[in-house]
């Protein structure tokens, strides 16, 4: 739990300083979400738990896009810049932001690192979320999607814990099936489960490891972007201004 949101938790913060914080928080997002249309960026905020197989993901995509597309990340973590390192290795320009104690990146957050020059020629924009399965749902960034990124080791029945989480996803990966001989865990039940909370069930069965699937979360991916211009448009880098 953090004390910048209380998680949902009156005796932590107010109801009403919660909501007043939130309205800040849509401000910044709606600045966010002008910028990333001007400029044509496709941002895709990408939430999951700890060790769900979001940086993977993106490693295997920076792979498939490289030389087609810009593609750029924000990648945030409590602390260490592990996961941004990671991404800058696969060839994706990545900010790190270290929230502290906050479990969620905010909407201020992401315009801050819009700044860095290495990320202004991107046309698809990752912001790699905090891993949790609660709090990241309720902040908007300016995103464009949500995904969300749901490992076969996390079990069967996450979705229905979590629905906050899986009702905002406009689509889930379900990450790590090359694991799926090996565990008592039931893909279809996952998708039950899913088909339970998400008002449009949009599910791509991925793995990163073997390249399974991935190519229906790239084909995807294409199609959000030549709604905005084309995957191979090139666009000047544009400075970002408040």
């Amino acid at each position: 739990m953090c004390e910048t949101c209380g998680c949902g938790d009156p005796h932590m913060v107010s109801v009403e300083i919660q909501e007043r914080i939130l309205s800040v928080n849509d401000r910044a997002a709606a600045h966010n979400r002008e910028h990333f249309a001007a400029h044509g960026v496709l941002a895709i905020n990408l939430m999951g738990s700890p060790g769900s197989g979001k940086t993977a993901v993106l490693e295997a995509t920076a792979r498939a896009f490289a030389g087609r597309c810009r593609v750029a990340a924000v990648a945030g973590d409590l602390e260490t810049e592990r996961d941004a390192e990671r991404l800058r290795a696969a060839g994706i320009p990545a900010r790190a932001i270290t929230t502290g104690s906050a479990c969620h990146l905010d909407a201020a957050m992401v315009h801050h690192a819009l700044h860095h020059e290495s990320l202004q020629a991107a046309r698809l924009l990752f912001i790699e979320n905090v891993g949790n399965l609660v709090c990241p749902a309720v902040y908007d960034l300016g995103q464009a999607f949500n995904v969300v990124a749901l490992a076969v080791t996390e079990g069967e029945d996450k979705p229905l814990k979590y629905p906050v989480m899986f009702r905002k996803a406009d689509l889930v990966l379900v990450t790590k099936t090359d694991l799926l001989p090996h565990l008592d865990v039931d893909a279809a039940v996952i998708d039950d489960a899913l088909g339970r909370v998400m008002p449009k069930p949009a599910v791509f069965h991925v793995s990163a490891r073997t390249g399974d699937g991935l190519a229906r979360w790239f084909e995807w991916l294409e199609g959000q972007l030549k709604a905005r211009g084309g995957p191979d448009e090139t666009h000047a880098a544009h400075g970002h201004h408040h």
